[in-house]
């Protein structure tokens, strides 16, 4: 319960911090670009097979409940509501997130963060704030990457191989899909690029132990990540069809 109290006010210091001049701009790049290098290509890579994965799996259901006109909607919202965020979610912290608290664990071990201190800078201003914004930035921008591969990636897999009709793949998505679908897509993807980066510099600025103690908080950030992400997802998937009457229903 420590722990988590912990956490909760270090989130609060840094989404406050967010709002605090002077703004980091050349930091927020440079982490917005080595963010993005080290996740597009996996999530590209990953986007793929789930894409597949759905649209194999629900062409069979929908040609057994003989619905097959309605095959397109079904796999693309599947992707723009579920898998697109999770995969950009996962990949994030993953690559990203890993990556960030191995930085800061080895800032810490090293007495960087304590040295900044002493001069008067903040950490958390000057180190947390920049990566929590490109990970949001980066987590909406690739969230569409994910989205649109995973859509063709679907497309093909059910037009070509289950011998589906592009007509009735794309007209069954215009028939029940939203914007608020793709809306609650990229929000989903922007806090789970908050929480992943929140977790990671919360873990890599409370590293202990040496360079051991550094690989258990990179551990330990991805996992934690995980699972949060995971529970997020739940909430935020309940919230919204509460929220937003579904076309069709």
């Amino acid at each position: 319960m420590r722990t988590v109290g912990e956490f909760l006010i270090f989130c609060g210091h840094a989404i406050r911090a967010c709002f605090k001049r002077p703004w980091q701009i050349r930091e927020f790049i440079d982490q917005a670009w080595f963010i993005s290098s080290v996740s597009i290509a996996p999530a590209a890579l990953v986007s793929i097979p789930f894409g597949a994965v759905i649209a194999l799996q629900l062409g069979s259901l929908v040609r057994q409940l003989g619905a097959q006109s309605f095959t397109g909607a079904a796999s693309v919202l599947a992707v723009v509501r579920e898998a697109g965020p999770i995969v950009t979610a996962l990949v994030i912290a993953g690559a990203g997130g890993s990556a960030i608290c191995a930085d800061l664990g080895a800032r810490k071990i090293r007495e960087e963060l304590d040295a900044m201190r002493v001069l008067g800078i903040d950490p958390i201003q000057r180190l947390v704030v920049p990566r929590v914004v490109a990970s949001m930035l980066v987590a909406v921008l690739l969230n569409g990457v994910v989205s649109v591969v995973g859509v063709a990636g679907g497309y093909f897999f059910n037009v070509v191989l289950q011998g589906g009709t592009p007509g009735a793949y794309l007209a069954s998505f215009q028939a029940l899909g939203q914007l608020p679908d793709l809306v609650s897509g990229e929000i989903k993807a922007m806090v789970f690029g908050l929480v992943a980066a929140l977790v990671a510099t919360y873990l890599g600025m409370n590293a202990k132990g040496g360079p051991k103690g550094v690989g258990d908080a990179v551990n330990q950030s991805v996992v934690i990540t995980f699972m949060l992400l995971f529970a997020l997802n739940f909430i935020m998937t309940a919230i919204y069809f509460q929220v937003i009457p579904q076309k069709g229903s």
